[in-house]
């Protein structure tokens, strides 16, 4: 399979890369809590590699692809509207 390089392929795997990023900050961040913990930078992270993916994948006119992203950025976006809405004693 010959992979056309272009600006979009950039586009995509600059995406998922970033994507990506917010497993290793959970990582990180539950690494040094000594337990799992999600920071508040990994919502941040997901919504915007899923965004970018949203619209590489929109641009390669992928239904599956758009449909997972489009779900998923909803998710990450809904998760911080619970984390700004609990009391700071939460």
């Amino acid at each position: 399979m010959m992979l056309k390089w272009d600006l979009w392929v950039l586009v995509g795997f600059c995406a998922q890369i970033l994507f990506s990023m917010r497993f290793f900050v959970q990582w990180v961040a539950s690494e040094r809590k000594g337990r799992s913990v999600i920071p508040i930078s990994f919502w941040y992270i997901s919504i915007a590699g899923s965004l970018i993916l949203l619209i590489y994948a929109i641009h390669r006119r992928d239904p599956v692809f758009i449909f997972g992203q489009a779900f998923g950025s909803l998710v990450y976006v809904r998760n911080l509207m619970l984390i700004y809405r609990r009391p700071a004693s939460s």
